[in-house]
């Protein structure tokens, strides 16, 4: 009989066997857990962050670069003149793309649309490289073609196979008004790196900070992200006003325009730079070279065609670059030639000044007590100096008789100032000429500026020749900017100020970084010497024989200097010619100084060619700027005025159609030219108590007839040219005579009147 429970059911027992079963099969499942996590720790010791990087490639997970926006520049009224605008590159994800097959014909008829890309190097690029995730296909693409690519993604129906492209931001350098002061602004390589003018002096101040954007698994293997925010680069505000820019920009192109192709194929001149400052702050109102260029598209070699080919050492060859020309040059020749047109000329380059440098000898003397400024000098067209074989000349062959040192500056005369150099001596001479900066880098705040230290003379190697030719100007080099920083010295009271062209740099909302204020370096000279110099140079364009007269603009008095220096080598007919002006001429308040390099005309030893630039410039530029008119203007300028207004209204209201590729508005040909004085020198008047037969002597050029060829007085018996106004002889040749010395004599401390070896250095 079989026990019961107290229920009624049988006892099951658990038996021996049973329990080892169960044992043994608690310790393989032990051992599967042991074994299974110490699988899980090897896998996490040694592949971990493998694996975390296939989790987020599967999220979608990047680190991206967060472009800064470069500063902008700015003129002196917040007219933009370089700007940094959001632009899209185009990235194709491949391995994205490709998840499913039916997303590539969309996608690549959706950037052929909208980028206008090349599939077939797409396609090829995803056969070639099919795990790829990063591939630009096109670069900085404007926001509105990136807004419609997107939108064509978004679209419901056709955009759902559209796959793998994203976008990453940029920033396109751009420049509104094209070349408006190029060689001032400079502009940005393809890495935003800043290249010549502003762009590449603060470089720095106008770079930024890239920031970045991270994502990365947190402890819980969740994918997180952080951004690093981008810092923006500062904008600088400059002193360059465009309005007065545009003026200057305008009359240079105007000259060419009216001399290029004129004697020989090319230019109008190989240079041609203006700058207008202010007298007493040393601030660039204005600087501008010609041949200028397209910051937009800088290396369109169509700016190259007419100016000066230079070679490999980049030297100049006498010859202008042709069509021809460009064709056959390969990069490297044609990037030398592009260096050449993007250097900024009136702070790179340095020439002989020539006449303009009259008034620093002047001053040099005055200041030392060498002269007292009532002296005069007898002009016999030229003065013997020891150790050279041939006197050295004048402008005027027949010689001005006796001439006051005021005379000398009025008519320009060579003679004159090499008395009074000879009377200030070597060593004073040089000693100022190291004062008023010359052979000194100004520090203007731009890239490029010329070192001219090995283009000066010192002591050691002057001797009397070139003390009598540097005291014309000629000997030694100079870049435009220091001789304007000079001489503005000369009229401001004495004082020499360093020239800028930035007054302000901000931060990208606005705070103000910092104010550049006028910073005065020395004193070059007196009060009393330089309203004396204004006195000298007030007669160059106001006094009766003064060489300046075609610089004046109607309804206003000026003072300046004319110069013409002849170029090396000697007696090769090619001369720089410029004028120097201020305004108005009882209180400077501005300066002007304009090169010509070598003109494009038979006979360019006549500072006409640069009075005329200043004269049309100022007339348009001293209303703007709100100097008034003190003088009673003649019916002729009343004329000339109105006609002006007139071409400047056409400008503001004429169509495209109507304006030629420079932007000036077409009109008949037949407007005539100037007339008057300009040449260095002028001949009428007589020295008191002179006789009537060295009067007639010296004025027998008055006698000679009008070459209407080349619209100059022609000596019958030699051929030689005059300037009807002014009886200054145009094709003189050399100062230092027709024929060099068969062998170098003087004093052993250096008798070659030419610079001193070296060449300009940036």
């Amino acid at each position: 009989m079989k026990r019961q429970t107290k229920a009624g059911s049988p006892v099951n027992r658990f038996t021996i066997k049973m329990q080892k079963k169960l044992l043994v099969l608690f310790l393989f499942i032990l051992i599967a857990f042991v074994g299974l996590s110490v699988q899980m720790f090897l896998i996490t010791r040694d592949n971990g962050e493998e694996y975390k990087k296939n989790v987020l490639s599967q999220q979608e997970y990047d680190s991206t670069t967060i472009p800064f926006k470069r500063g902008n520049i700015v003129d002196s009224n917040g007219t933009i003149l370089a700007v940094s605008n959001k632009v899209y590159n185009v990235i194709l994800d491949t391995k994205i793309l490709m998840n499913d097959e039916a997303n590539l014909e969309p996608t690549l008829n959706a950037l052929r649309k909208c980028f206008s890309i090349d599939t077939n190097e797409v396609r090829t690029y995803i056969a070639e490289h099919p795990n790829s995730s990063y591939y630009v296909m096109a670069r900085r693409v404007e926001y509105e073609k990136m807004n419609a690519f997107q939108e064509m993604a978004k679209d419901p129906e056709n955009g759902k196979n559209i796959k793998g492209v994203w976008f990453e931001d940029e920033y396109k350098r751009e420049y509104p008004n094209g070349s408006l002061a190029c060689d001032v602004v400079g502009f940005t390589t393809n890495d935003n790196q800043g290249t010549y003018g502003l762009e590449e002096y603060y470089n720095d101040i106008l770079s930024g900070t890239n920031g970045r954007e991270y994502g990365y698994l947190n402890d819980d293997s969740n994918l997180e992200r952080t951004t690093i925010p981008a810092v923006d680069g500062c904008n600088i505000q400059t002193s360059i006003d465009a309005n007065l820019q545009s003026i200057v920009e305008k009359y240079l192109v105007d000259y060419n325009e009216e001399y290029k192709d004129s004697f020989r194929p090319g230019n109008g001149a190989e240079n041609v730079g203006c700058i207008i400052m202010e007298v007493d702050t040393g601030r660039v109102l204005a600087m501008a070279n010609y041949p200028a260029y397209d910051l937009n598209d800088v290396r369109n070699t169509d700016n190259l065609i007419g100016m000066p080919l230079v070679d490999e050492k980049g030297n100049r060859t006498g010859e202008a670059v042709t069509k021809e020309d460009i064709r056959g040059m390969n990069d490297e020749e044609i990037y030398r030639q592009l260096d050449s047109l993007w250097k900024n000329f009136c702070i790179v380059n340095a020439y002989e000044p020539g006449s303009v440098s009259k008034p620093f000898t002047v001053a040099a003397a005055l200041e030392s007590g060498a002269i007292t400024g009532t002296e005069s000098f007898n002009c016999e067209g030229g003065l013997q100096v020891a150790d050279w074989p041939k006197p050295i000349k004048c402008h005027n062959k027949y010689g001005d008789g006796y001439l006051s040192v005021q005379e000398g500056i009025e008519r320009s005369c060579n003679v004159v100032l090499m008395n009074v150099a000879f009377k200030l001596g070597k060593s004073e001479f040089v000693d100022y000429q190291h004062l008023f900066g010359f052979g000194l880098k100004t520090n203007i705040d731009l890239a490029g500026e010329a070192r001219t230290a090995s283009m000066v003379y010192n002591k050691n190697t002057m001797g009397m020749v070139e003390l009598a030719t540097n005291s014309f100007g000629q000997g030694y080099n100079s870049t435009m900017i220091q001789t304007m920083a000079a001489f503005c010295s000369l009229i401001n009271g004495g004082y020499y100020y360093e020239p800028h062209v930035v007054d302000k740099i901000t931060t990208a909302d606005g705070a103000t970084l910092e104010n550049i204020e006028p910073r005065v370096l020395k004193q070059t000279v007196s009060r009393t010497t330089s309203d004396t110099i204004i006195e000298f140079c007030n007669t160059v364009v106001t006094g009766e024989n003064g060489t300046g007269k075609t610089a004046r603009p109607a309804g206003y008095m000026i003072g300046g200097k004319t110069g013409t220096a002849e170029t090396i080598p000697r007696r090769n007919n090619e001369y720089v010619v410029s004028f120097f002006g201020y305004a108005p001429a009882d209180d400077p308040q501005i300066a002007i100084y304009v090169v010509v390099d070598r003109p494009n005309v038979q006979y360019q030893d006549d500072a006409k060619f640069a009075t005329r630039i200043v004269k049309k410039i100022l007339t348009e530029a001293l209303p703007y700027l709100n100097i008034f008119m003190t003088e009673e203007l003649t019916d002729k300028e009343r004329e000339e005025l109105e006609e002006l207004q007139i071409q400047i209204r056409m400008q503001d209201t004429a169509t495209e159609e109507e304006l030629d590729e420079e932007g000036n508005p077409i009109h008949p040909e037949g407007e005539g030219q100037e007339d008057g004085t300009g040449t260095e020198g002028d001949e009428e008047g007589a020295a008191e108590g002179e006789s009537s037969e060295d009067r007639a002597q010296r004025e027998v050029w008055k006698t000679f007839p009008l070459d209407p060829e080349t619209g100059y007085l022609k000596d019958p018996a030699t051929g030689d040219l005059f300037d009807p106004d002014t009886g200054a002889q145009i094709n003189g040749g050399s100062v230092l005579g027709e024929e060099e010395p068969e062998e170098e004599t003087g004093t052993g401390e250096g008798d070659t009147p030419a610079p001193p070896e070296g060449e300009a250095e940036e």
